[in-house]
């Protein structure tokens, strides 16, 4: 047993539960994490999108109630069988982009210097939508009272909210986008609250990235042996506990702060990314 190859696993499987369900992409920090921990190859590309489903199972813990009252509560009970149904809508999208351009994407943009130009880009987005949020949410009306968001909770969503967000999950397939952040961030633009977007991000994930792993698993079966069960089983299980405590910790903080601070650091960690790269101080590998 490759203790040196468990321990890279175990962080990388860190790295993908504490940036998963953050705007700030987690597929672009395993990238950087990967490149600088040497952990390369045909197997090492599955690993890094099968690690996601770690992230998902916490998901699915979390919020194991409300899954089940909804599976239970579909064709009985109208809103469990309307946020099925716009989970289901918001999925297509970017489950035939990714069928259609996801190879030619991994091929031309999984590499650190377009990951971080990914980061600096959709941090000026965040800091722009976040600004606007703030302009529409803090003025008052001739009453008195201020503006409530179009949809505060994802039951008030319709079959076209859940397309529109869907739409906007596709960015995510750029490495260093964010799938969290293309969805909670176009969510809001679309009238969401941010306590909702972030709540549908976290549902949407669940269909998402458990397909996404499970079809990168069989499609690159080939390049996968029994050998690396193990570090497959401890990146799994770290992304599981380290998203479990970062979704229970970024629901507390989206109900009292924005995501100004996550902008802010995809501008300067992607920055320092680029400038490394530039001056040769750090020796990025694709």
């Amino acid at each position: 047993m490759d203790l040196l190859l468990l321990f890279k696993a175990a962080v990388l499987g860190v790295v993908e539960g504490l940036t998963e369900f953050l705007p700030i992409s987690s597929t672009g920090h395993l990238i950087l994490a990967a490149s600088l921990l040497d952990f390369t190859g045909d197997a090492a590309k599955v690993f890094e999108i099968a690690i996601q489903t770690g992230a998902m199972f916490a998901v699915m813990w979390e919020y194991r109630q409300r899954l089940v009252s909804t599976l239970s509560g579909m064709g009985r009970k109208p809103e469990a069988t309307r946020l099925v149904v716009n989970l289901v809508v918001a999925f297509i999208p970017a489950a035939i982009a990714g069928l259609l351009l996801g190879s030619a994407i991994k091929a031309q943009l999984f590499h650190p210097v377009p990951v971080a130009l990914s980061f600096v880009v959709g941090g000026v987005i965040i800091l722009w939508v976040e600004r606007r949020h703030r302009a529409v949410f803090s003025t008052q009306t001739a009453g008195g009272s201020k503006p409530h968001a179009r949809i505060e909770s994802v039951d008030e969503m319709s079959t076209l909210d859940a397309f529109k967000v869907g739409l906007v999950q596709c960015a995510a397939l750029i490495p260093g986008t964010s799938r969290s952040g293309a969805t909670i961030i176009g969510a809001m633009l679309f009238g969401f609250s941010r306590q909702a977007a972030t709540e549908f991000s976290f549902f949407l994930g669940i269909p998402t990235l458990i397909a996404a792993g499970a079809y990168s698993l069989f499609k690159e079966r080939a390049h996968l042996h029994i050998a690396d069960l193990p570090m497959f089983a401890v990146g799994v299980v770290t992304a599981f506990i380290s998203a479990l405590l970062c979704i229970r910790w970024l629901i507390r903080y989206v109900s009292t702060h924005d995501f100004t601070v996550f902008a802010w650091y995809r501008i300067v960690f992607g920055g320092l990314v680029l400038l490394t790269a530039w001056t040769g101080w750090v020796e990025w590998k694709a």
